[in-house]
């Protein structure tokens, strides 16, 4: 059993029990993990804002039979996107998309930098449908997945659940913002 400390983007939270949430988190260094939170789902929680969904943090973790979170401070919330209910709804199809897509403890530092930037620009662009079509090329492309000599993919919604072997909820919804 050790320590230690992880850089990363909580795309996922379960919960758990009367006062615990499971995150999963991809981490700069060690790819997709997941994270047990105790006491979060508490009101007197210090550390509930620190792991909300889309929130860019550095975390304490206790490693035994779980990982255990013990310490967090957030380093970016993104605040924009999640003002905005068409912007935050990409923003929860990118995580579904990471968390589908990669496997966990799987370090992939391209895939973590494409998450990062790709949830920074959201922010700001006018144009989120191109953005999220940039991040599923270049996602699918660090992963292996994009099939050589194609510029671009007619249904790129079905490959990717085929790839992943289940539907995606969110996508669904996004028309409704539109």
């Amino acid at each position: 059993m050790h320590s230690y400390r992880v850089e990363g983007i909580v795309i996922k939270r379960k919960n758990f029990g009367e006062a615990d949430r499971i995150l999963t988190v991809y981490t700069k260094h060690k790819g997709k993990i997941s994270v047990l939170a105790k006491g979060v789902r508490k009101i007197t929680s210090k550390r509930s804002s620190h792991i909300e969904l889309l929130t860019h943090s550095v975390m304490g973790i206790h490693d035994g039979k779980f990982a255990i979170l013990t310490e967090t401070e957030s380093l970016y919330h993104y605040s924009e996107l999640k003002s905005d209910l068409k912007k935050a709804g990409y923003g929860f199809y990118i995580c579904e998309l990471i968390d589908g897509l990669c496997a966990e403890h799987q370090e992939n530092r391209g895939v973590f930098d494409l998450l990062q930037n790709t949830l920074f620009k959201l922010e700001s662009t006018e144009d989120p449908k191109s953005l999220i079509a940039f991040f599923e090329k270049e996602l699918l492309t660090l992963l292996g997945f994009w099939p050589e000599n194609r510029a671009y993919l007619e249904n790129s919604d079905a490959y990717i659940e085929e790839i992943m072997e289940k539907k995606i909820k969110t996508k669904k919804s996004l028309p409704y913002f539109s």
